[in-house]
């Protein structure tokens, strides 16, 4: 094809403009070819700025096609930019995942060395809860291929449309009038996928045909609300209600494409790792206790006529301890034997063979109230005997760490 060629020019020469074009116009002509949404997979990803999501997109479309034809080596051209594109979406785990799937099919591409160290190097930052690290899609992703008719309507959108006006001298016939109206998805295949990056969640709802003028969104703090006429003069709605957590309504944002609708929701409490989309109750507040551990939520919400003492943070396997227990019991005065003298007050002065050190924390820790015999007992045991605080508000936060003294390790055994 004379669109292809000019493409692929394009491409080597990297004015990737107008490689996306002339391969939108090759696809329009031949919405089969498998090497067309391969190469403009690539000019999306080398665009300024590049145009990540609609590269994975062509990506998934090509290996679905390559399957399909049986060839190997096109899937593994395939798998190859798709997994590229994911890395661009900071999907690291996915696009992993992919490049193995690629190694399996093609074990000398050169350039797998070089993207499995990079993103060994992105998930070196992250934790083991990051969503990133997590692996979510499928060898042979669920792309609905289109006919070849819907293929010529959809791609209308990939190809640069001037504006009302003259071309060259010439009156322009592009007008919003003009352009062929897409057919629309029916309610029944109409589907939603989502992912999260560090401070956003981003929702497509894969629906072709979908009114700009006519759609209505409504994005508040704990919902999401999608409403849209159908051609059978019906609406469809998509609502998402509540959400995981809160998110910020003036900084999310939306647009609305031939093939999709993708919503990109601001997390108000950026880090914060959403385990799903929906949630199953009502959203809490950030600051009154979102993210924090469950332990110390049900002590919150406890009865409290079961006179229990609070429940504190721990990453012991055993769960938490009750160290309002462990300190009465360390304190209370052993039972003295038949015949003993009553005179002693102190049981712990005797016992200490005369150590001052031991005798003036046994002092210390006697006299104390019970927030700082509780912080010294937590921070001793936990710091492995390293740490010994009486701040009750800063021990009860969390876990004492080890601090070794200088010069030394602390080892696990």
């Amino acid at each position: 094809m004379d669109h292809a060629r000019r493409g692929a020019a394009a491409l080597d020469s990297k004015d990737f403009s107008a490689a996306v074009s002339y391969f939108t116009k090759a696809i329009s002509q031949n919405a089969e070819a498998v090497d067309y949404y391969i190469k403009r997979s690539t000019a999306y990803t080398r665009l300024s700025p590049p145009d990540h999501q609609l590269a994975f997109r062509d990506a998934e479309t090509a290996l679905v096609l390559a399957k399909k034809r049986a060839k190997r080596e096109l899937i593994a051209q395939a798998q190859l930019r798709r997994g590229i594109a994911l890395f661009g979406l900071e999907r690291w785990a996915d696009s992993r995942q992919c490049f193995q799937w690629v190694k399996k099919l093609n074990e000398k591409e050169k350039s797998l060395a070089i993207w499995e160290m990079k993103i060994d190097s992105k998930m070196k930052a992250l934790g083991e809860e990051d969503e990133s690290t997590t692996v979510t899609i499928k060898e042979l992703p669920d792309v609905e291929l289109l006919s070849p008719e819907e293929k010529k309507t959809t791609e209308k959108r990939d190809e640069p449309r001037p504006t009302h006006g003259k071309i060259n001298g010439q009156p322009s016939t592009n007008s919003s009038h003009a352009q062929p109206q897409v057919v629309q998805t029916p309610p029944n295949k109409i589907r939603h996928e989502w992912y999260q990056q560090n401070d956003t969640v981003i929702v497509s709802l894969f629906a072709k045909g979908i009114p700009k003028d006519k759609a209505i969104v409504d994005i508040k703090p704990t919902s999401l609300e999608v409403s849209f006429p159908l051609p059978t003069g019906s609406a469809f709605d998509f609502s998402l209600d509540p959400l995981f957590a809160k998110i910020d309504p003036s900084a999310s944002s939306h647009k609305i494409m031939s093939t999709k609708a993708e919503f990109t929701l601001k997390k108000a409490t950026p880090g914060h790792k959403w385990a799903n989309l929906e949630g199953t109750g009502s959203v809490e507040d950030s600051t009154t206790g979102e993210g924090v551990d469950d332990e110390v939520k049900r002590a919150i919400l406890a009865d409290k006529k079961t006179k229990t003492g609070p429940a504190y943070p721990t990453s012991s396997k055993s769960g938490p301890k009750n160290w309002d227990k462990l300190a009465n019991d360390l304190t209370k005065k052993p039972k003295k034997k038949e015949g003993a003298d009553d005179t002693d007050d102190d049981p712990y002065i005797d016992d200490e063979e005369g150590d001052p050190v031991n005798g003036f924390f046994k002092t210390l820790y006697k006299g104390a109230d019970d927030d700082t015999r509780r912080a010294m007992m937590k921070s001793y045991q936990e710091s492995n005997g390293t740490a010994l605080s009486t701040n009750w508000g800063e021990v009860g936060k969390g876990k004492v760490e080890t601090t070794p003294p200088d010069g030394m390790e602390a080892k696990p055994w």
